[in-house]
């Protein structure tokens, strides 16, 4: 898969409520692409997951 496709996926996990998921969709895209849309999004659930889960989530 392309880094374009693993965002995609990461988005729709997320859309689902699969955070975990979508997380590491967008990882595997900023491996493939470090300039990927996918980094912004990571950080973004990133800190809604260390505001709002702080059990659910330990980067």
């Amino acid at each position: 898969m392309t880094a374009q496709e693993y965002y995609e996926q990461g988005n729709a996990y997320r859309k689902a409520g699969n955070w975990q998921e979508a997380i590491n969709c967008y990882i595997k895209a900023v491996e493939l692409d470090p300039n990927s849309p996918a980094v912004e999004a990571k950080q973004m659930l990133d800190d809604i997951l260390s505001f709002y889960h702080k059990d659910y989530y330990n980067p």
